[in-house]
């Protein structure tokens, strides 16, 4: 089990160096999109279904509270993956393909950003969220795997994670989510104070 567990963590090492010698680019373009939407007084909003709707929820919680910079000012983020009432009534009325578009269109304005979690590039609510994202003029950018899938070519931010396995691909998500709020805290609230 030892030789098991050492494999697994050497394969997300990998993956995670794979994005660093492919992704840091675009990364950077996400971060700066963000940044630019909240010093406009915009804010963030993530969505994603199933462990990706618990990255979204622990991206936004990183923004509002702190992330590294000790009694910082709260930035403006939401997860469109927390209200049961609405979750469970947009998806009884409508469908889920329109779970998240439909608190994209009450919730968001021309400027902000919206965040889109799928590790295939491929599920329906996030496709939709985005078509209607930039229908009202929101920027948008995808968190997803290998070759992106359908949302790589509609987002205007596509951050690739070299890798099929779902796994893999979550655990590169958080890490890549990290680092945007590490650089949007920086940028907005002070220069990072080493802890320890």
């Amino acid at each position: 089990m030892q030789d098991r567990i050492a494999e697994i963590l050497r394969d997300s090492a990998r993956v995670h160096e794979e994005a660093a010698a492919t992704l840091t680019e675009t990364i950077e373009q996400a971060a700066q999109m963000i940044i630019q939407a909240l010093r406009q007084g915009g804010k963030v909003a993530f969505c994603g279904n199933g462990g990706s709707a618990a990255d979204a929820q622990h991206l936004a919680s990183e923004l509002v509270g702190q992330f590294q910079i000790d009694e910082r000012r709260p930035l403006p983020a939401i997860a469109l993956t927390t209200d049961t009432s609405i979750l469970t009534s947009l998806s009884n009325d409508f469908g889920y393909i329109h779970v998240f578009s439909k608190q994209v269109e009450a919730l968001l304005q021309p400027g902000d950003v919206l965040v889109a979690l799928t590790t295939s590039g491929n599920s329906p609510n996030c496709l939709e969220a985005v078509k209607t994202a930039q229908e009202r003029d929101v920027r948008t950018i995808a968190l997803t795997g290998t070759g992106g899938g359908a949302i790589a070519d509609m987002a205007d931010l596509c951050i690739a994670v070299p890798a099929e396995q779902t796994a893999r691909i979550q655990e590169t998500h958080i890490t890549i989510g990290h680092a945007l709020c590490e650089l949007i805290e920086e940028a907005l609230c002070g220069v990072h104070r080493p802890q320890g």
